[in-house]
């Protein structure tokens, strides 16, 4: 019983060390060379929606992706027409740990972030943890679902 948790223990604590590299900005213990591929792709993504740029992000989001936020799920039209019409207006996504996890062709991108935005007309500045699940399409990383929680203890 102590060897299962020892080993659990390891092999929970070894990427979440890995993640705090990353997060702090110095080297991390990358095996994988799609990770830094996905990390980047990931930090564009937040800056094309700073910046509105739905065609980009249209072209980035599967047509079948969902979109789930705090109070309600939405489509990939749904979400492109929220963030053109500046019902949401995400200003700044300050990243303060991201991983990514690799199944065959799919990436699971996880982040702690503070999100800055406008919503509603409204200042809302939260910290999430959000979870964005990636497929490899046609040699193309598609975004097929993105997730955020809301964070009750800032990061």
């Amino acid at each position: 019983m102590i060897k299962q948790f020892a080993f659990a223990l390891l092999t929970t604590a070894m990427p979440l060390a890995a993640s705090a590299q990353t997060a702090a900005g110095s080297q991390s213990l990358q095996a994988d060379p799609r990770e830094a591929e996905l990390i980047a792709l990931s930090k564009q993504k937040w800056l094309w929606m700073a910046e509105r740029n739905v065609e980009a992000l249209s072209e980035l989001f599967d047509e079948k992706a969902i979109f789930v936020h705090m109070s309600r799920t939405m489509t990939q039209p749904q979400e492109l027409g929220v963030i053109q019409s500046r019902n949401i207006e995400y200003r700044r996504a300050d990243i303060k740990e991201i991983s990514v996890r690799f199944i065959g062709d799919t990436a699971i991108v996880a982040s702690r972030i503070d999100l800055h935005a406008i919503v509603r007309d409204q200042v809302a500045d939260n910290p999430f943890s959000v979870t964005e699940t990636y497929v490899k399409v046609d040699g193309r990383w598609k975004l097929a679902a993105l997730a955020f929680s809301k964070r009750s203890v800032p990061n």
